[in-house]
């Protein structure tokens, strides 16, 4: 059975910066759900306690994961097939070409924000009066790093996307 998903035409680099994008949420999107959930990160209690976790404060923590997830996972659309063509369980759309600039603006904006936020995050976690061990620290910086990286390869899936897709559009008349 043909892999429905798999555009032919998509260079390996590419899948594999988006696959990378989509990846690079997931070491700090765990921490934050053990933080959630009580396991213990190298915080000092007043850090829990300022995060309300574990409480109510878990479910802003697990939300912001999930929701990060959700939007680099929309990274894969950029290589993909439901990149292209809206997917069938989208009621009024489903079948029609995704417009390229949708495509690219979302992916545009999600690149120069994820490259601010990761520039701010090391800025931040670099003079943040933060109570931690040593080794919470190391692993707060260890998890946030790849963040680093959603914003550039975001930024090049969303070029080749871009210069794929009009490529491949006729010429207007």
């Amino acid at each position: 059975m043909p892999k429905v998903n798999v555009l032919p035409h998509v260079p390996r680099w590419a899948r594999l910066a988006a696959v990378g994008a989509a990846l690079t949420n997931v070491p700090s999107a765990l921490w934050r759900v053990a933080i959630a959930v009580g396991v213990p990160v190298g915080l000092a209690q007043s850090e829990y306690d300022q995060m309300g976790a574990p409480g109510l404060g878990s479910l802003v923590l697990v939300g912001l994961s999930l929701i990060s997830e959700v939007f680099a996972f929309l990274t894969l659309g950029l290589v993909q097939s439901w990149g292209e063509t809206w997917p069938r369980w989208i009621p009024c759309l489903r079948g029609r070409r995704v417009p390229v600039m949708l495509g690219t603006g979302v992916a545009g904006l999600g690149a120069l924000a994820t490259s601010v936020f990761g520039a701010l995050f090391v800025y931040t976690s670099l003079n943040a009066d933060m109570e931690a061990t040593t080794w919470g620290i190391w692993l707060l910086n260890i998890v946030y790093a790849p963040l680093l990286f959603w914003g550039p390869l975001l930024g090049a899936v969303t070029v080749h996307y871009y210069r794929r897709r009009m490529a491949a559009s006729p010429a207007p008349a």
